[in-house]
């Protein structure tokens, strides 16, 4: 029986996670979604096109990958819509799209709810993406979540007018505009069945492959730090983008899991609100958003920047049992005359190793750092780790032995083939 491998964000989301799923893709014949919705945003260049994908696996650019989104998704349908048809007016088919029949589906009133609540906080914001997904993720555990099953099925319209005239009564309170439930209806039945055909009981697809020995690979949406329960709560999302997403995510068991591969940047960043301890709101911070282009590519909100923060990413892989890293940005970062990396936290006068999501602790605490020479030149062109100059080396090496698990992937460049892959992988 075959194993299926991991791509899971190590850091705050943004790390460059396609890159890594389409490599592993490759050889792939199921990519699957585990977590998240339209809040993940994802972005990969294929033949000299940049796609930007929040919902579809990146595994659909190639041909004979199934590309699965499991039932830990919460689905928009209208954009899922867009992003398929975006892909077929480039000449990319999404016949070998499914999606479980499982996973919840997002609806307009979501996106208000999500808006709505985070106007409420005022300075307390949490950073949300107003993609309606917390709100969605709430209706499945309140158990009046609409499933995509029955999204395709006669009962739609029924469960869609209960909700809505549920959070109506909602929405009134708070004096705030009304939904019709028979407006929806007339939009949404619409996706539902260009959909149905791509709804499917996904569970089996996926146990049916691994007892005939097909590959699959999970690919992650956000990150560890992001986890709504190992995250720096509450500035989380809110599912797990964590190895136990896996499971609960897709229907996979945990003892057909085999490599966990966790994808980082040569540095740290974070979109949104929440602690970040080595962050570098100064010159420094500007010179690596604008090296490495870091704006969102879901919220085009630009990303604070920071050193490469190890403590945390050692809590990451132990959190994952991450297998292997992939470092992205190797090329950015070596921009760079001098580079910093964080090997301890001073949290009031007492130097720790071991990183806590508490938010008070994070706040409270200040980066204890580690100095490497940068400069590194061109490296967008060299094939192994040898060919790297000796002051990449350091830096990886470094990495290596503080985390304890091996790069097996270093990012040397934007372009899909700019990468340097560890011959034993």
């Amino acid at each position: 029986m075959s194993k299926v491998d991991v791509v899971l964000g190590a850091f705050y989301g943004d790390e460059g996670k396609g890159k890594i799923i389409d490599y592993l893709s490759k050889d792939a014949d199921i990519a699957v979604r585990f977590s998240g919705g339209s809040n993940a945003g994802h972005s990969i260049e294929v033949d000299g096109k940049k796609f930007a994908f929040h919902l579809i696996p990146s595994g659909i650019f190639n041909k004979g990958t199934l590309a699965v989104i499991g039932n830990g998704v919460v689905v928009d349908p209208k954009l899922l819509l867009d992003e398929m048809h975006e892909l077929e007016e480039n000449g990319v088919s999404t016949e070998n799209l499914y999606i479980s029949e499982k996973a919840h589906i997002v609806l307009p009133y979501h996106m208000e709810m999500d808006r709505l609540l985070e106007e409420c906080r005022g300075s307390g914001k949490i950073g949300t993406t107003a993609r309606g997904i917390g709100p969605a993720y709430c209706d499945k555990h309140e158990r009046c979540g609409i499933r995509a099953e029955d999204f395709i099925s006669d009962r739609f319209e029924e469960l869609l007018t209960i909700n809505v005239n549920n959070k109506n009564k909602i929405f009134e309170m708070y004096g705030h505009p009304t939904f019709d439930a028979k407006e929806i209806f007339e939009e949404y039945k619409k996706y539902a069945e260009i959909l149905k055909p791509h709804v499917i009981d996904t569970i089996s697809l996926l146990h049916n492959a691994l007892e005939n020995g097909k590959k699959i690979l999970c690919e992650g949406a956000q990150a560890t730090l992001l986890d709504i329960d190992f995250g720096s709560y509450p500035f989380v999302t809110s599912s797990n983008p964590t190895i136990g997403g896996v499971c609960t995510g897709t229907g996979i068991g945990a003892k057909d899991i085999g490599e966990v591969y966790g994808v980082s940047k040569a540095y740290s960043s974070r979109v949104g609100s929440g602690p970040f301890v080595t962050e570098q709101n100064n010159e420094i911070g500007d010179t690596i958003r604008e090296l490495g282009h870091e704006y969102g590519v879901t919220t085009k909100r630009p990303r604070r920047c920071g050193w490469l923060d190890l403590v945390a990413l050692k809590y990451v892989v132990r959190l994952n049992g991450i297998t292997g890293l992939a470092v992205n940005h190797v090329d950015t970062i070596g921009k760079l005359p001098k580079i910093k990396v964080c090997v301890g936290y001073n949290h009031n006068g007492k130097v720790t190793t071991d990183f806590s999501t508490n938010v008070d602790f994070l706040t409270n605490s200040t980066a204890v750092y580690e100095e490497f020479d940068g400069n590194f030149g061109d490296i967008s062109k060299c094939k192994t780790r040898k060919e790297l100059p000796e002051n990449a080396q350091k830096y990886l090496a470094r990495i290596e032995e503080f985390v304890g698990v091996p790069v097996k992937f270093i990012g040397t460049g934007a372009e899909r083939e700019a990468m340097i892959v560890r011959a034993d992988n």
